[in-house]
This record gives C-alpha cells, sequence and structure tokens, in this order.
C-alpha cells in the first residue's frame, strides 16, 4: 500500500467507499501500488498496468492495455472514439464491486499477463484520424497554415485535430480553429 494513495483516499469525496473496495481488490492481484496523474496506478516492473479514477457519474478501472484483453463477458468501454489502448469497467456503487470482483480480478489478471508478455497495442498514425472540415477548410484558405501544421510533431497534429473535433457544432469547431491559428502558425502545440 502506497502512503501517496492513503492521502488520495482521505481527500476523495464522492467514490471513496469504492475505491476502497477496488484497492482491496487490485492489491490481490500483487500489483505495485503508485499515484500517477493524481489517480491510483497499479504496475508491474514498473508498467502501467490499471489505473483507478473517477467522473461525476461513475468511477472506473481503467486497463491501460484494455484493447488488447478478450473481454469475454463484454465490459469494456472505450472511453471515447479516440481512445485507443485503453478500456475502462465502470461502477456506480459498492456493491457492483462486490459482485464483479472475481471477474475484475480476472480481467487484472489478464492485463497483467498482457503487460508481462510485452504485448503493444498498434497506434493508429496522425494521417489515419479525419481532420474536421473547418480544419480543411482553413487549410485551402491559407497554404501556409497546412505547411505549419504539417511541420508539428505528430502529437501535437493529433491534439490540435481531437480538441477541433469535440465540439457538436460547427461553428464552435470553426472557433477553436480560428483561436489556434497563430499558435499553429508559430509552430506551438495546443498546450504550449
Amino acid at each position: 500500500m502506497n502512503h501517496d494513495v492513503d492521502e488520495f483516499l482521505r481527500n476523495e469525496g464522492r467514490w471513496q467507499a469504492e475505491f476502497k473496495k477496488l484497492r482491496q481488490v487490485i492489491l490481490e492481484c500483487h500489483l505495485t501500488e503508485e499515484l500517477k496523474w493524481g489517480q491510483p496506478c497499479y504496475t508491474l516492473d514498473g508498467k502501467n498496468v490499471v489505473l483507478m479514477h473517477g467522473f461525476k457519474e461513475y468511477c472506473a478501472v481503467l486497463f491501460i492495455k484494455g484493447a488488447l484483453l478478450r473481454d469475454e463477458k463484454g465490459l469494456l468501454i472505450q472511453q471515447t472514439e479516440n481512445v485507443q489502448a485503453g478500456r475502462q469497467i465502470r461502477f456506480t456503487h459498492v456493491e457492483e464491486i462486490d459482485k464483479m470482483a472475481e471477474t475484475l480480478k480476472a480481467y487484472i489478471l489478464e492485463a497483467t499477463e498482457v503487460e508481462r508478455s510485452g504485448l503493444k497495442v498498434e497506434m493508429k498514425k496522425t494521417s489515419d484520424f479525419a481532420v474536421p472540415a473547418e480544419l480543411q477548410a482553413r487549410f485551402d484558405e491559407h497554404p501556409a497554415l497546412c505547411s505549419a501544421f504539417k511541420s508539428l510533431s505528430p502529437g501535437r497534429q493529433r491534439a490540435y485535430v481531437f480538441h477541433f473535433s469535440q465540439p457538436k457544432q460547427s461553428k464552435t469547431r470553426e472557433s477553436r480553429v480560428d483561436k489556434y491559428i497563430p499558435k499553429i502558425l508559430a509552430g506551438l502545440g495546443l498546450d504550449d
């Protein structure tokens, strides 16, 4: 048990009981407990296997390489369409965790074996993601913007594509693109 996770749990409001139960189940799978990205993370030989995290409507166990699990019970959820590797099992109350404890352990043990085997999720290339129409329109209008965008690192390009794609309304997507044109032209990423 990790002191930082103890502190995290003491300060957790909404999902404290659920996190305590999940922690118990996960620790029975002989993983090392750490706090990463402000969340309890469980590792094998320094490699991330599962993470606990809470949201407004649910808490979850995130399987870092969940896309590689068999998921025979159909429990794994892809959080958004852009998430490539991670998959979640979601909970809304302790009783669910109690009922699923053995199944959850089986999934965690499979995730541990995936990590131990060295398997890797084949990630999409930046070019595999659709460029939002609003961004493409700006590229068509300003070839220098297109060149500047293509000179960004693949990670920066993906961050922009994801950020510009999120809003449901075209007007909002267009506004986001326009807001970040100066940063793209300056060779900066979304968060630079």
